[in-house]
Order: C-alpha cells, then structure tokens, then sequence
C-alpha cells in the first residue's frame, strides 16, 4: 500500500511566506530555478507498507519534486530505472525495475521496499494531479506557466504507459 500526501503550510509559518511570495510576482513567468528552488515549500509524506519513504517532517518545494516525479514516471513507463532527488537534502531514493516490480532504496537509510509498478505510478501521477490542481486553485495564474504545464492533467493523460 502506497501513502503519498503534501500540506501546503499554514499561516505564520516561514514555509507559508513561499506560497504568499507568489503573489507578489507574475506566476506565469516564474523561472524554473524560481520554482525549484525559491516558491511552494510543503510537508511531504511517503509511505510504502508502512516503511517511511520521505518523512513529514521537513520541507521540500512542490514544484523540484513534482518535476522529479515527471521524470521518473517517464523513465519507469520506459522500462528504465531511475531516481528521486531533494534541492534540500542529499538523499537519493532509487527507483530499480525488476520485472513488473519496483524496487526503491535510499541512499541513507537501509530500509528497501518493492511494488508494482503500476501502483507505484498510479501513485506518482495521482501526487502529480494533486500538486497541479492546488497550485492552480491557489496561485491565479500560474497554471499558465510552462514548467507547471509539465504536469497539467492533460500532459499526464498522454503518459505512456498508463
């Protein structure tokens, strides 16, 4: 069983101010590094049979991680392996096909897991879907920028492999 959920932070809070700064600039021309590096700081929960993937704990910006996403649903509908990578921390978790399985490890914890791909993607693309709808319900706008666009519903829908 996959668990794969984000919270926007609340008022008052320093990740709060990298939502609210999207306000004050045109969210349709944000630059990617912008994205990935300066805007939508969240919490990001991952679990995979009840092994913690990515801990709720800390922070990452939506935008670099949903773009990380992209390329790993790309790369496992190829049939390659791949890897999620953080701008926040150094961790890789690799994502290894064996068959229709999934292999995911971490480049500092020892835990290992294995799932259907499928699942696994189906998972990936439902975060996706999610990340890109409240952006766009948050930030007015910002559904017009092309690095957002990279995971629209309709670029998801044309995903190989689903």
């Amino acid at each position: 069983m996959i668990h794969f959920s984000f919270e926007v932070p609340k008022a008052g809070s320093a990740w709060r101010d990298t939502w609210d700064r999207a306000f004050q600039v045109k969210p349709a021309t944000i630059s990617e590094m912008d994205l990935c590096y300066k805007y939508f700081g969240v919490s990001v929960e991952l679990v995979v049979d009840e092994v913690e993937i990515i801990s709720s704990e800390g922070h990452v910006t939506l935008v670099d991680l949903a773009l990380s996403l992209c390329h790993a649903v790309s790369r496992l509908s190829a049939g390659e392996d791949t890897a999620i990578g953080f701008t926040e921390d150094d961790e890789v978790i690799r994502l290894r096909r064996e068959e229709d399985l999934v292999v995911m490890t971490s480049s500092k914890h020892q835990w290992q897991v294995s799932m259907e791909q499928e699942e696994l993607v189906g998972a990936f693309v439902d975060f996706l879907r999610e990340a890109h709808a409240r952006l766009a319900a948050n930030i007015p706008g910002l559904a017009d920028n092309p690095v957002i666009q990279r995971f629209s519903p309709e670029r998801l829908d044309s995903t190989p492999g689903e």
